[in-house]
C-alpha cells in the first residue's frame, strides 16, 4: 500500500512539474512556438511521461490554461474577500483581476492563445468556471444589496468581463497604463452600483 501511495505521489509530482514548466514555456514563447521536444527538454521528463499525463500538446495547454485561470481566480477572491461591502469587494476583485491578468504569463495564455488553441466554446467553459464565475457572484451580491433598475446581472457580467479582457490586451500592447484602467474601472463601477459614494 505504501509503495502505491508513493507511486501516486510521484505521478502527481511529475504532472505538476510538467504543468509548471509548460506554463513557463507557453508564457514565454506562445503556444505555436512551443514544441513538444522543447517541453520534454525543459521539464526533464521523458516523452512517454508527457504522453502518459496528457494526450498531446493541446491537452497539456488546456490543463495549463485551467491552472492559470485558477491562480488568477484565487487572487481575485482573496482581494474581494478582504472587503465587507459588496461594491467595494467587486471593485477590489476587478483590480486584482486586472493586475493578475496583465502579467505576461496570464495575458499570453488566457487571452491571446487559449481562445484560438482551445476554441471559443472550451475557452468560455474555463472562463465561466473561474473569472466570469467570480465576477457574476460579485455582481449578484452587489445587486442583491443595492438593486439598480434596468440592470441585468447576466448582461452586466458579460459587459464588464469583455471590457476587462479588452483592457488587459490594451495594457499589454502599451495602449493604456494599468493604473488608468484600474481608476476608470473603479469610477465606473462606483457610479453604476453605488451612486451615493464619491
Amino acid at each position: 500500500m505504501r509503495a502505491r501511495r508513493t507511486n501516486e505521489e510521484w505521478s502527481r509530482h511529475t504532472r505538476q512539474t510538467l504543468l509548471d514548466r509548460a506554463r513557463q514555456q507557453f508564457a514565454r514563447h506562445g503556444y505555436a512556438a512551443t514544441t513538444t521536444a522543447a517541453l520534454v527538454r525543459t521539464t526533464g521528463a521523458t516523452k512517454g511521461a508527457l504522453y502518459f499525463h496528457f494526450a498531446d500538446k493541446q491537452a497539456l495547454f488546456d490543463a495549463v490554461t485551467v491552472d492559470v485561470a485558477a491562480t488568477v481566480q484565487a487572487a481575485v477572491e482573496a482581494a474581494a474577500g478582504r472587503v465587507g461591502d459588496p461594491v467595494e469587494g467587486l471593485i477590489e476583485g476587478c483590480r486584482a483581476w486586472l493586475a493578475s491578468a496583465s502579467s505576461d504569463e496570464a495575458r499570453q495564455i488566457l487571452l491571446i492563445d487559449a481562445p484560438s488553441v482551445l476554441g471559443w466554446r472550451r475557452w468560455r467553459e474555463i472562463d465561466a468556471a473561474h473569472s466570469m464565475g467570480s465576477l457574476r457572484a460579485g455582481i449578484d451580491a452587489c445587486l442583491s444589496a443595492r438593486p439598480v433598475r434596468h440592470v441585468s446581472p447576466a448582461a452586466l457580467t458579460h459587459l464588464v468581463s469583455g471590457a476587462l479582457n479588452e483592457a488587459v490586451l490594451a495594457i499589454g500592447e502599451g495602449a493604456v497604463p494599468l493604473d488608468d484602467v484600474v481608476q476608470t474601472t473603479t469610477a465606473l463601477l462606483r457610479a453604476l452600483l453605488a451612486p451615493s459614494r464619491t
